[in-house]
């Protein structure tokens, strides 16, 4: 591809000065957008190769597991700003193919013909959606590992307010990956730990990404997001992160749920002009650059801090508060038999 864009270019070039100038600045800020991509590319491999079972990190180095995401930022403003720094800089990196890509598997006119044969991975579009896997089971971490119910307490109503401060700042997936963590089985259970928290601001932004009516009250939050960044005079309130997951479900069901050609026929414009305002909207909102200081220590914790797999979570929440029935205390024994060779 690049050689024939450069054959192109050279043809084009070989005509005005002008053109040749304009030709060679665009060519030498596509090799940097390109070898920026796969250097980030290269990142998230090394991330995801280094990942480990937190578990497994406290059994053999237990003394490398001393802090937590309190002692690492004490502030839930400074700490949503930084989770806004990783999520608008792994926003940026997803192209409008990969949408296409990962819909489109055959020629959207024609459903017999496959266009997609060899399809490049659609590894930014799956890397952003691990990251609110890994967010979510971060949170549950967090809360799951102090010992006493007072810290655990303490843990949880710091995510609430970090949580808060998202939907201030209009990060709507940090948002949604912070309720994801604290309604997790494992940490939904420990009742005795939410006894002593004060729930009413986790009521609220639960209220806010209630699921019911379709997203109604999310999508009413987004709708008067994207209309304060249209008018916006600071990046701070051009910001617009939507819950990723929702979005990707919309443009799936619009994809899936529509024809491609009408009865008569002819293409279903209409469509099509809706999937590429989805897409247009969303490029639009990756495009703005974070307004905030970066932190490059909670950075580093919020990305490679070990996390709990789903076993080592039930563990841990069993050990919290211990098992109330016969089937938590059969999977208490069997994970404590498995995780830790105990009986």
């Amino acid at each position: 591809m690049m050689r024939n864009l450069k054959d192109l270019a050279h043809r084009i070039a070989s005509g005005e000065e002008t053109y040749r100038k304009n030709v060679q600045q665009m060519i030498q800020c596509l090799i940097r957008k390109l070898a920026a991509l796969s250097q980030y590319e290269e990142v998230l491999a090394k991330i995801s190769s280094t990942s480990t079972d937190r578990l497994t990190v406290i059994r053999t180095k237990p003394q490398s597991i001393q802090r937590d995401i309190i002692t690492v930022c004490s502030d839930p403003y400074t700490l949503a700003q930084q989770l806004t720094h990783i999520e608008l800089e792994r926003l940026n990196y997803i192209g409008p193919e990969e949408f296409v890509q990962a819909f489109v598997q055959k020629d959207p006119l024609d459903n017999d013909k496959s266009c997609y044969s060899d399809r490049k991975k659609t590894r930014n579009l799956e890397a952003y959606v691990e990251w609110f896997n890994r967010l979510s089971y971060l949170v549950a971490t967090e809360i799951c590992m102090p010992v006493k119910k007072k810290h655990r307490a303490r843990v949880i109503e710091h995510f609430i307010d970090v949580a808060r401060e998202c939907f201030n700042i209009g990060n709507f997936n940090s948002l949604m990956a912070i309720i994801s963590g604290m309604n997790m089985s494992p940490v939904s259970r420990l009742k005795k730990t939410w006894a002593k928290v004060k729930t009413a601001k986790f009521d609220v932004l639960e209220h806010q990404m209630d699921p019911s009516s379709n997203f109604y009250n999310y999508r009413t939050a987004l709708r008067g997001a994207a209309q304060r960044s249209l008018t916006a005079h600071s990046s701070r309130e051009k910001i617009v992160i939507p819950f990723f997951s929702l979005l990707i479900k919309d443009i799936y069901f619009l994809n899936e749920g529509c024809a491609n050609r009408l009865p008569n026929g002819h293409v279903n414009f209409e469509k099509f002009w809706e999937l590429a305002k989805q897409v247009s909207e969303f490029m639009t909102w990756k495009q703005v650059e974070c307004p905030f200081e970066r932190d490059r220590k909670i950075l580093q914790y919020l990305l490679t801090a070990p996390v709990f797999s789903e076993d080592s979570l039930y563990l841990a929440s069993y050990e919290s508060e211990g098992p109330e029935n016969h089937i938590e205390k059969d999977r208490w024994k069997s994970l404590r038999s498995s995780l830790l060779g105990r009986v």
